[in-house]
């Protein structure tokens, strides 16, 4: 199952409406470009087309997330454990450094943040879910395998 923080979902919602609402126009330039004549040859026609096909993929991938996607209520979550929204403080083994994490189901792709955003489905958010303050958590990466000792979860 894909859990969501309520604000991840609500961002996947207006994504879904922006890329709904972007139909029209899409099927506009499609028509536009149809009318220029031989569409074998006419790259405005195959771009449209194009970009039609990658806006429909993406509404079906996020209907789908949508559909099958729960929402982590941070009421009933368990404070000593990390789930889905937890930030967490976590101590490298290898060089003792420490970072703060985020765990969300979607990335925001905000960079500015004082937390570094780890997707569930990531190996390190894999590794992380269910862990207690104390745990050391093994993450699979693609060039080595990484410890981390949990600190703290906020």
């Amino acid at each position: 199952m894909d859990f969501l923080t309520a604000d991840e979902k609500q961002r996947l919602q207006e994504k879904l409406e922006t890329l709904k609402a972007r139909r029209p126009t899409i099927t506009a330039r499609i028509a536009e470009a149809r009318a220029m004549g031989d569409l074998k040859e006419n790259a405005e026609y195959h771009s449209a087309r194009d970009e039609q096909g990658l806006n429909e993929a993406e509404i079906r991938r996020l209907e789908e997330r949508l559909k099958n996607a729960k929402v982590a209520d941070p009421e009933q979550l368990p404070e000593d454990m990390v789930f889905v929204g937890s930030v967490v403080r976590l101590k490298d083994l290898d060089d003792k450094s420490e970072d703060l994490y985020r765990i969300v189901g979607e990335a925001s792709g905000n960079f500015d943040a004082d937390e570094v955003e780890v997707t569930t489905a990531s190996p390190m958010g894999e590794a992380l879910l269910k862990a207690r303050v104390g745990d050391v958590v093994k993450v699979d990466l693609p060039r080595r395998t990484k410890r981390f000792e949990v600190l703290e979860i906020q």
